[in-house]
């Protein structure tokens, strides 16, 4: 069959990017098709191999590349410009606007959803607060804009004929926003990139890109409150001089890091912190892969893969000192924790699981629709 991938825009290898790329492991002869595309060289090799993705107007804009964040109303319109009324399937990767694409009766459009849209659903007024929106001129301007992405988005909900959800926690978002029925289908984790290790260090870690909804400014503030404990913080983003100016002298900065640098920090912490309300969260399977157990917020996707007491701990708000209460709390029951048989749950989600599930998903949907 005629297949073409739909992803919405890559500035880096993320976890929509891992998605991407298990598609086109699956479907190596598809044709892909994003907004925009700032990749490296060495990642869009890594996604799309030989068969770089066909980009929209939004590529050529001068601006694009910094502040592509300011074109969202631009992208309702622009993922409706690709012409994809000669492929059979159609599988879109869709954060934001994606399962948009138009397509035919004749056609099969699976959607694997990460999240339906969060700037114009459940972060929004935490958008605007943080970027200085919530009044004045500019301020109705973008609660106007946001307005009417979510008109789109509501509006484009059925145009997808299957929808995959990442996790339970994102299929009752599509239910509860597009009135639409799901599959979950975990997002793949490179689970052998990573070591399981027994012999930990004296320090806790996490791992992040400073964004606010990630909460690393909580952590760093937890941790600024027990000064005999270390933290080692890996990434960088906007957020960072605000989680700065809350860390104290225990607290270490790395940067951004990923390969062998940020498999050793890994595998080596005795714990590491999550407080982000995620859509999944790979980051905490890579720290159970490397036999790390958790200390995470209890709500999203993570509440879905660490269990009280029996691959981590877990607290009930984004709160600095219930971050504390936790860290101390899995200190006294440290020992618990077997490394092996954290890195043995955390291989079913292995990527190989993922494209199994996957392949095996739509070959059935196939089915349905062609050969009935």
């Amino acid at each position: 069959m005629k297949t073409a991938i739909v992803h919405d825009w890559s500035t880096g290898y993320a976890g929509s990017e891992r998605c991407v790329e298990s598609f086109t492991n699956l479907f190596p002869d598809a044709d892909t098709f994003m907004l925009f595309d700032f990749l490296t060289e060495e990642e869009r090799k890594i996604i799309f191999k030989d068969k770089p993705p066909r980009t929209s107007f939004i590529q050529k804009l001068p601006f694009a590349k910094n502040h592509h964040r300011k074109l969202l109303p631009f992208c309702p319109f622009a993922i409706e410009q690709f012409d994809l009324s000669e492929y059979d399937l159609v599988i879109s990767s869709s954060h934001a606007v994606a399962k948009g694409v138009l397509t035919n009766q004749n056609q099969l459009h699976i959607c694997y959803c990460h999240t339906p849209i969060r700037y114009a659903w459940d972060l929004t007024h935490q958008y605007l607060r943080e970027s200085n929106l919530s009044s004045g001129l500019s301020g109705t301007f973008a609660k106007w804009i946001l307005h009417y992405i979510r008109m789109w988005d509501t509006a484009t909900a059925n145009r997808p004929d299957h929808f995959i959800a990442n996790s339970n926690y994102i299929a009752k978002r599509i239910k509860k926003i597009y009135n639409r029925e799901s599959t979950v289908i975990n997002p793949p984790v490179d689970i052998d990139r990573f070591e399981c290790c027994a012999e930990k260090e004296n320090y806790y870690l996490t791992a992040s890109r400073f964004v606010p909804y990630k909460r690393i400014d909580i952590i760093a503030e937890a941790f600024s409150m027990m000064p005999d404990k270390k933290l080692i913080i890996v990434g960088d983003g906007p957020d960072e001089e605000k989680i700065r100016r809350k860390a104290g002298n225990n607290i270490e900065f790395t940067g951004f890091l990923n390969g062998e640098k940020y498999k050793n920090y890994m595998k080596k912490a005795k714990g590491f912190i999550f407080a982000a309300e995620e859509d999944f969260g790979i980051v905490v399977i890579e720290a159970l892969a490397s036999g790390t157990p958790v200390i995470a917020l209890n709500k999203g996707g993570v509440s879905e893969t660490i269990q009280d007491g029996v691959n981590g701990i877990l607290f009930n708000e984004q709160k600095p000192e219930l971050i504390k209460q936790a860290v101390e709390k899995f200190e006294m029951v440290q020992n618990k924790f077997n490394p092996l048989t954290l890195a043995n749950y955390a291989k079913q989600y292995d990527r190989k699981v993922f494209e199994q599930k996957i392949k095996t998903f739509i070959d059935e949907k196939i089915n349905e629709k062609f050969k009935s």
